[in-house]
């Protein structure tokens, strides 16, 4: 008897995570390339992997260059070759968000956070080496991941957040993301700053969200 409820709740409990998954396809196929990836990062030599990502980057160069590719392939690697973080991550937000939006908004702000945070930190690193305030040799800096999308879901899972806890939720990841800015002035934190900036204006697309209605019957 204890046997078979052993059984039944293991069955309820991989029915629910099954559902789970459904719900957020995006997220899950998403983390299962990543997962890819970093198993294929970890079988190249350090040289070669950082060569090889080097051409998968969304630095200046390579933006200049191959501005789709690389927009499209950077989203695809993690440059720590670390992969647990990341699935914690994506359960956490990534995952909720899709839920929440549908998968089609969902990736809408995942594509508008990482494109515009990238082009806008880029291009203000573009005209730092041209006032000479940052070297030339900058324009080939390693600038691969997933980190703006993820920004950018958090940004606008705000709008998910009841009141009154909303406000501290904006409040946290707004002092999280500027202070490293304010005090490391690097171009990956100013890239951070505006994706999340970039995920609280899609409120639009919560507000255009599909509506369930329901028939009221008229009672004379």
């Amino acid at each position: 008897m204890a046997e078979r409820a052993t059984t039944a709740t293991r069955a309820w409990r991989a029915g629910r995570l099954w559902d789970h998954v459904r719900s957020a396809p995006g997220t899950y196929l998403w983390l299962l390339a990543l997962l890819g990836t970093t198993l294929a990062l970890h079988r190249m030599s350090p040289e070669f992997a950082h060569k090889f990502l080097l051409h998968r980057s969304t630095n200046i160069h390579e933006l200049s260059e191959h501005p789709v590719r690389v927009l499209v392939s950077s989203a695809l690697w993690t440059d720590d070759g670390h992969w647990l973080p990341y699935a914690a991550l994506y359960a956490l937000f990534h995952a909720r968000a899709e839920h929440w939006l549908g998968t089609a908004r969902w990736l809408t702000v995942c594509a508008a956070a990482h494109v515009l945070a990238t082009l806008a930190s880029e291009g203000a690193l573009l005209w730092a080496i041209h006032l000479g305030r940052a070297p030339h040799s900058a324009v080939d800096t390693l600038d691969t991941g997933v980190s703006y999308a993820l920004a950018g879901v958090m940004g606008i899972l705000t709008y998910r957040v009841p009141r009154p806890w909303r406000h501290a939720y904006a409040a946290v990841l707004l002092t999280a993301l500027t202070v490293p800015l304010l005090t490391h002035h690097t171009v990956t934190d100013l890239g951070h700053l505006l994706a999340l900036l970039t995920g609280l204006a899609c409120h639009p697309l919560i507000r255009t969200r599909p509506h369930t209605h329901t028939k009221k019957t008229r009672i004379d």
